[in-house]
């Protein structure tokens, strides 16, 4: 099998979606530390965008160094500060709508160093 790379595998499956290719577990219950927390510059910004939601505006939060459990837990605490739906995809928090201002002032008054992102 020449054409074939080194370490080649399952990569996803249809029961557990992504599989980590290190430890060969689903990536939600990875144990080999891939994914681990992501190291940022301890500002997280807060922007606003529509590009690919048919003009629906959503608020993003990026840069924050926190480990998936509690980027869900801040991101529900968010969403419910808000009164609005969102989720929270590859470490980065989406709440639905415009609320940016609300946002910011709600990561400053945790203790937070924020800074307004975009135009």
């Amino acid at each position: 099998m020449k054409g074939r790379a080194t370490g080649g595998g399952l990569v996803y499956s249809t029961d557990a979606g992504r599989i980590c290719p290190e430890c060969r577990q689903p990536v939600k219950t990875c144990v080999c530390g891939q994914s681990a927390v992501p190291a940022g510059d301890g500002i997280v910004r807060v922007s606003r965008e529509t590009k690919g939601r048919a003009g629906k505006g959503v608020t993003l939060v990026k840069g924050l160094a926190l480990d998936a459990a509690a980027l869900a837990a801040l991101g529900k605490q968010l969403k419910a500060a808000c009164g609005s739906g969102g989720t929270v995809k590859d470490g980065v928090i989406e709440i639905q709508g415009d609320h940016v201002e609300r946002v910011v002032e709600l990561l400053k008054k945790d203790g937070r160093s924020v800074k307004r992102a975009g135009g």
